[in-house]
């Protein structure tokens, strides 16, 4: 009985190593050169790696609606169609150069401009990884949103090497923003999680403040250091005072 059992147990493990490998077998990845060609890797399901391979003008908003790892190898995707009747990008038509949309992706290495804005992170999980640019866009880098019909609430990951840039960068075209209508919207960092409130607006020194640890400016000790050891002597005074 039990050398059946065994053999049943054997069994199950090689069939989901089987399914596994079979999997990563199947999974492709694919260098796109133009806006059909990304369009086209995009509704490939048996693609989860797009790379850039050149720079891409795009004439319509591009969405990503399926897990995928996006490398733009330093390339740039450019917007280069209209907002509504207007050539003129601070002319708000909703015209984002990428939309992620209640899915998960990753984005590496990549310029986005031309658009309203560069990035939609809609009721999505978004990596960011390397260099991502979102300058020269009309209203700003990154919307953190739900919109119509999305319950999911958007996150954006980065890690400590992750470097957000936005040369064009005002008051009014912050890097990264949350719209009045999205609640439980999350930027981390290396794990670190912040809740962001509806209509926060923050440019790139702000993003970096979020995640500073305060220092003791007498000692420039961490605080939370000098916090836990602070806790650590009550802990002790209390066992002796018990002991006595």
């Amino acid at each position: 009985m039990f050398v059946k059992l065994k053999r049943s147990f054997i069994f199950v493990i090689l069939c989901v190593l089987s399914c596994f490998i079979t999997n990563v077998v199947n999974a492709e990845s694919k260098t796109v050169n133009n806006q059909d060609e990304l369009k086209s890797a995009l509704s490939d399901e048996s693609i989860d790696t797009i790379i850039l391979g050149s720079d891409i003008n795009t004439t319509e908003k591009i969405n990503i609606t399926r897990p995928i790892y996006l490398d733009g190898k330093n390339h740039t995707i450019k917007y280069v169609g209209k907002f509504g009747e207007e050539d003129d990008y601070t002319v708000w038509a909703g015209i984002y150069v990428l939309q992620v949309y209640k899915t998960q992706a990753t984005i590496k290495d990549i310029k986005l401009t031309g658009g309203n804005a560069a990035l939609l992170i809609n009721g999505s999980v978004v990596k960011l990884e390397g260099q991502i640019d979102v300058s020269g866009n009309g209203f700003g880098g990154i919307e953190l949103g739900k919109g119509a019909n999305v319950s999911e609430a958007p996150r954006v990951d980065l890690d400590s090497s992750t470097q957000i840039v936005n040369e064009t960068e005002s008051a009014d075209r912050p890097s990264l923003w949350v719209p009045e209508d999205t609640t439980g919207a999350v930027i981390s960092v290396d794990g670190v999680k912040k809740v962001l409130t509806p209509g926060e607006e923050l440019e790139l020194n702000e993003i970096e403040q979020l995640f500073v640890i305060p220092t003791n400016p007498q000692t420039n000790d961490n605080m939370l250091a000098v916090f836990i050891a602070f806790l650590g002597i009550l802990g002790i005074i209390k066992l002796f005072k018990k002991e006595a």
